[in-house]
């Protein structure tokens, strides 16, 4: 029987196609998650500057409008030690305000308004008062105040924590820092605010991930409902296919069976004879140990090697006496007539060359192609053996039978001449005979 090779995997496909689609959506899960996370922290970040920055300017401002016109005179800053109740009410009427300074540009304290005693005094310009003093541009911070030296007032208030500001006071023309506001601010309210927001950033953020998520969930589980449809479909096409695709060819190789049959029907002394080249041909491929796939290709080439003695007239192929040089150039074409003739059968391609060169000869002159030694297909040599064995041990109308001995004998005579040693030894194997002894008797 013709083996058929079969468009399978249907199911290994689908359980794939499954395990992607759930590595896929648990990938892109964590992938969400991770952007998510990231995207979340930026706009953190971004928005706890933001909300730091809009705080500065509040401060600075505010405290701007409420000390400038007192502390700045003639783009100077003069010490202060006493201000007016109202002034001092409308300062500390921002409620997050709780400490303000007022530094000249050489470090000198002209207004506080926590122990009044250290106006007048110069203190050490610090990194951030200096920065913002030499650079003129605000420097703000979240920080623990100090309890030594300049700070150590506000550290007595009592706080963890406070927004810290130093905001440069311009000259006239805008070129210089004439001085600079310390402002100390609770940051309470200003976290309270920056908390809500970062909440509602991070549910948002989440909102927008798992929508996007389950969005993609949904078109790869369509997509992957429509892979799993189309794979089912096309299982069952090529499960047709093949059952097609199998009758087509048993009912080739049933035709070309019946086309063998007429070819022994035509020559009843050769009744049987494809039948037994093909049993000796697969003893000869078992005793080499060809693997299974020759071994069907094999099985074929014995069974149809003469498939090309259609093409032969009957007087010619049954012709009692010998044959003129004519009507054995005609007997020589069957070979490749029968080549000709199984071509068309796909699961036959293979076995072409086998029955096209199984009258080839070890030494080169045999036909059609003169082939010599190991250009000859192992195939071809192993039925071109079994074919003259049984030839010789079959009653013809033009010779008599020959005993399994003396057929023996001629096949052990012509090992490498006629005949493939590797062949003629896997022969006398598959008989049961002690290869030396023969081919010494043969000697």
């Amino acid at each position: 029987m013709i083996g058929l090779r079969r468009i399978g995997g249907g199911d290994r496909r689908l359980t794939g196609s499954l395990t992607l689609m759930r590595l896929f959506v648990l990938t892109s899960a964590l992938m969400l998650v991770a952007a998510a996370f990231l995207l979340g922290s930026i706009l953190t970040h971004t928005l706890r500057s933001q909300a730091l920055t809009e705080e500065q300017t509040s401060l600075s401002q505010y405290v701007d409008g409420v000390l400038g016109p007192v502390v700045v005179r003639n783009d100077k800053v003069v010490p202060t030690r006493w201000l007016s109740q109202t002034t001092v009410r409308v300062l500390h009427g921002q409620r997050d305000v709780v400490s303000v300074k007022v530094w000249r540009a050489d470090g000198t304290l002209a207004w506080t308004s926590l122990q009044p005693t250290r106006i007048g005094k110069r203190f050490p310009l610090d990194s951030e008062l200096g920065e913002a003093i030499r650079e003129n541009h605000t420097v703000t911070g979240v920080v623990s105040p100090s309890s030594e030296g300049e700070d150590e007032a506000e550290a007595a208030l009592g706080f963890n924590q406070l927004i810290q500001v130093y905001a440069p006071l311009e000259s006239t023309d805008g070129r210089r820092a004439i001085g600079a506001y310390e402002i100390y601010a609770n940051p309470a309210a200003l976290q309270r605010i920056i908390g809500s927001r970062v909440r509602m950033i991070w549910l948002a953020v989440a909102a927008v991930f798992v929508m996007l998520w389950l969005l993609l969930a949904l078109l790869v589980r369509g997509a992957s409902r429509t892979l799993r449809l189309r794979t089912i479909q096309l299982r069952d096409r090529s499960a047709r296919l093949l059952e097609s695709y199998r009758l087509l060819e048993q009912s080739a190789l049933e035709a070309i069976e019946s086309l063998n049959a007429t070819v022994e029907a035509r020559d009843p002394y050769t009744a049987g004879h494809s039948q037994r080249v093909q049993s000796i041909a697969l003893g000869i491929g078992e005793a080499l140990g060809l693997p299974r796939a020759r071994l069907d290709a094999l099985r074929l080439a014995g069974l149809f090697h003469d498939i090309g003695k259609l093409r032969v007239p009957d007087a010619v192929l049954t012709k009692p006496g010998p044959l003129t040089s004519e009507e054995f150039d005609l007997i020589k074409r069957h070979p490749e007539d029968g080549a000709d003739i199984v071509s068309h059968l796909g699961a036959m391609r293979d076995v072409l060359p086998f029955i096209r060169h199984h009258h080839e000869r070890w030494d080169g002159l045999g036909y059609p192609a003169g082939l010599a030694g190991d250009e000859i297909p192992l195939e071809a040599a192993i039925v071109g053996l079994a074919d003259a064995w049984d030839a010789m041990t079959t009653e013809r109308p033009y010779s008599g039978a020959r005993t399994d001995e003396e057929a023996t004998e001629e096949i052990v005579r012509g090992r490498g001449t006629q005949f493939a040693p590797a062949v003629v030894d896997a022969f006398l194997a598959s008989l049961g005979y002690d290869q030396e002894s023969r081919l010494a008797q043969a000697g």
